[in-house]
């Protein structure tokens, strides 16, 4: 038995030895260990302790285990554009959609928004749809991909295109609800209804709060001596999953780089060479002597008027975008990180933000909000949001500005100002997006190399994929730390993360 394996088996025996210890006498929910108050006990004071349930992996999600890596170019500098100085920083663990969202995942979106609020609110399922004249080029025929690539089912597994910034976050939100609240459904607290209309559909935060009840089958006990006695779940409760979001532009780029394939061996912390691609090595070509050596290992342009080689040897089998998961994926089991399609990132483009961004999960989007005291819903079913007032804030030490998408980025100096349409095309519309794809030449596929686009506008050559936090432990097991404190640690009864398919 290995070192790892004997001291998990002793901290499961340990640690619910003292589980059982601190329940007897207490609640059916355990004793607290600083005031000795029954938990989940009404006569009490009702205060609840759930299990402590692992977070429940979402449908097309993978785990990427966070660390430390050096982000920034990993490629020369072939534009002089200067915009991702290499810095060493921090990412927290997170999960991202093991593939870019497909055409038939984001005509799934559009459906329920036309089932939903077509009717009263046609303009929801008008701003939601792909812009399919991103196809259009002045001397390129490329009507058949206007008319079928988005409705075709032979593109079912094709990732979907023209979807801007502002479309892509808005489905990260439907995605959110729909996953929640198949996740009630199956759990038993929710019956399902496919008969929502307008804003009286199921939303994660409302629901949680009680301001959407919908088809209820069963609810908690709610244990506050002066509650309702029912109640809603919560995220308290470990059932319900953290936000879906596009990912940031640290995640995106670490996500890609796959580092933990660089490892002389697994667990020893070391990286010992940096990656120009998502794959180990400098050539685009799959190197091992087998029967795929030779092939290439990602949709893009070889060059000039190259887009899928010869007939008979095409060499990566796509003059236009490719299945999701076609090629191969790199060592966090991540499909198509470079090439096919440019993915959009969460942040605002600054081109020097790294060298005074933060060492740990940087980014640059920030506007802090809060819910409004409105009562209420928007005619979307969500809970209104505003953003902070800075006069609150002046007796914050780590903010200040609840408008964070400009900040530290020189603007205020003299050395560079901001003009967007007379110095610059860049403003706090401008969004990061990265990868390489079926137009662009090898250069673009390194995920150090940056560019941005607006977020009101899109491409045929940019898709998206989906990220969500990864809560508790960084490696996806119950704790986290080494394993030296499992004295004063408690057990829980659902120790495995379950994954919905």
């Amino acid at each position: 038995m290995t070192y790892k394996r004997m001291r998990n088996f002793l901290h499961l025996i340990i640690i619910a030895g003292v589980f059982a210890v601190s329940c007897k006498g207490g609640g059916k929910g355990g004793t607290s260990a600083t005031t000795g108050w029954n938990y989940n006990d009404k006569k009490w004071g009702g205060f609840e302790r759930s299990p402590n349930n692992n977070q429940i992996t979402g449908p097309n999600l993978v785990l990427v285990e966070g660390g430390t890596f050096a982000m920034g170019a990993t490629e020369d500098d072939l534009l002089y554009d200067n915009n991702n100085v290499q810095r060493r920083i921090t990412v927290s663990s997170f999960y991202m959609d093991e593939t870019e969202v497909r055409n038939l995942d984001y005509r799934e979106y559009v459906y329920w928004l036309d089932r939903v609020f077509g009717t009263d609110h046609p303009e929801f399922v008008k701003n939601a749809k792909p812009d399919s004249m991103c196809w259009r080029r002045n001397l390129a025929y490329n009507e058949p991909y206007v008319k079928y690539y988005f409705t075709h089912p032979a593109y079912n597994t094709y990732p979907v295109v023209g979807v801007n910034w502002l479309q892509a976050s808005e489905y990260c939100k439907w995605r959110t609800d729909r996953v929640n609240e198949m996740i009630l459904v199956k759990e038993g607290y929710l019956d399902l209804n496919t008969n929502q209309k307008n804003e009286d559909n199921f939303n994660t935060e409302a629901y949680a709060v009680g301001l959407y009840q919908g088809a209820t089958k069963k609810q908690k006990e709610d244990l506050n001596p002066n509650g309702s006695g029912k109640r809603n779940i919560n995220m308290n409760d470990g059932i319900l999953l953290p936000d879906y979001r596009l990912p940031t532009e640290a995640e995106w780029e670490y996500a890609a780089l796959g580092l933990r394939g660089n490892m002389p061996m697994p667990g020893e912390e070391v990286v010992t060479d940096r990656r120009i691609y998502p794959w180990d090595g400098a050539t685009f070509r799959y190197q091992r002597h087998n029967k795929n050596q030779g092939d290439f290992m990602a949709n893009f342009m070889r060059g000039r008027g190259d887009y899928m080689g010869v007939a008979g040897a095409l060499n990566d089998n796509a003059e236009i975008t490719s299945d999701v998961h076609a090629n191969f994926p790199n060592d966090f089991g991540l499909f198509n990180m470079s090439g096919n399609v440019n993915e959009w990132v969460l942040d605002v483009y600054r081109p020097m933000t790294g060298a005074d961004g933060d060492d740990l999960n940087t980014y640059r989007g920030n506007m802090f909000m809060k819910p409004s005291t409105e009562e209420g819903l928007d005619s979307m079913g969500r809970i209104k949001y505003v953003r902070e007032d800075d006069a609150d804030l002046t007796n914050r030490r780590n903010y200040r500005k609840s408008y964070a998408l400009d900040y530290n980025d020189g603007d205020s100096s003299s050395q560079v100002e901001y003009q967007y349409g007379v110095s610059t095309l860049i403003n706090n519309k401008a969004r990061v997006y990265k990868g390489g794809s079926w137009r662009d030449r090898g250069y673009y596929l390194s995920p150090g190399t940056r560019r941005f686009l607006n977020e009101d506008q899109s491409s045929d050559d940019l898709g998206f994929r989906c990220a969500m936090i990864r809560v508790g432990s960084p490696d996806g097991t119950m704790f986290g730390g080494k394993g030296f404190g499992e004295m004063k640690k408690t057990i829980s009864k659902n120790n495995k993360a379950r994954k919905y398919k």
